[in-house]
């Protein structure tokens, strides 16, 4: 007989009961996190959420050193191992568990009062990792998010947009997002921001051509940053799906006017053009207007 390793739902159940009295807080203050034999969004669920309930295996074994090499070294945490609620609970910073392996389903309690328990949309740039990008203002992407409408289990394609895909990644913990980067220098900052921001639904593919259609789920909805190939992007991705939606970026006039042909060849319909101008004081106090995309919406 195979070692079980997941928690069943009963279990997860009595230990977070075990644990709301234990900490002498409500169920409903409590995060939970199933991570066992899973790849899951922790650091982010961590930082913004105060009280985070984790159910981790063998399969996490570095659990306490990847949180501690996250810069969470500080943060308080109950540990408990066993699939049913025991009194054997220790209680530690993580810091001072970095080189525990866990070996048998365990249960990790991490508090941290000072969380802001917020989705953090429109991120500012400096956040990011510094590479050959040039990322847009945070103001515009925050626009752009609210466009994009992410959802918790969706499934959206990128195209050479960044920073649109870690905070997409944000909002969809349970969903992925496939990132499309055709340059390498550019991949390879995507991947320091994927890395650094502990993401795990993130699927990163050099390219749309089939071989990496053939890896990616079907995505719900496309947001491209429109170059020369667009109209070669749009086609492709309608191979992987007939009901696509897209959100198209771009900050030249004559893309601009080409992108209502595209659009009508491949029948994609409800077309809508938006157009964000941000304009900030400078040092100064002088107003300095940021570069003013085009957003252009449509579906099938």
């Amino acid at each position: 007989m195979s070692e079980r390793t997941a928690y069943n739902n009963k279990e997860m159940l009595e230990w977070t009961a075990y644990f709301s009295d234990y900490m002498n807080t409500s169920p409903e203050k409590i995060k939970m996190i199933n991570i066992c034999g899973k790849e899951k969004n922790i650091i982010p669920t961590i930082q913004t959420h105060k009280r985070v309930m984790i159910f981790v295996d063998s399969t996490h074994e570095d659990l306490f050193y990847d949180l501690w090499e996250k810069g969470l070294g500080d943060y308080e945490v109950w540990f408990a191992e066993g699939l049913i609620p025991n009194d054997n609970i220790m209680k530690a910073r993580i810091m001072e568990l970095a080189n525990k392996k866990i070996k048998v389903p365990s249960v990790v309690f991490i508090f941290n009062e000072n969380t802001r328990e917020s989705y953090r949309i429109g991120m500012k740039n400096e956040f990011f990792s510094k590479g050959t990008v040039k990322y847009v203002g945070h103001e515009i992407r925050a626009v752009i998010m609210s466009m994009l409408g992410v959802e918790t289990q969706d499934t959206i394609a990128i195209v050479s947009g960044e920073t649109i895909v870690i905070e997409s990644a944000f909002a969809a913990p349970d969903g992925t997002i496939i990132a499309v980067e055709p340059d390498q220098q550019d991949m390879q900052t995507m991947e320091e921001n994927v890395t650094k921001f502990g993401l795990n639904n993130v699927l990163i593919v050099p390219d749309l051509s089939d071989e990496s259609l053939a890896k990616m789920p079907v995505p719900r909805l496309s947001f491209i940053v429109a170059t020369k190939y667009l109209e070669r992007d749009i086609e492709r991705l309608i191979k992987k799906n007939d009901k696509m939606q897209f959100v198209i970026y771009t900050l030249e006039l004559d893309v601009l006017s080409e992108i209502k042909g595209i659009f009508e060849r491949h029948n994609i319909k409800n077309m809508e053009v938006t157009q964000i101008t941000v304009s900030k004081t400078d040092k100064n106090s002088v107003f300095v207007t940021q570069p003013s995309p085009w957003l252009i919406t449509g579906e099938i």
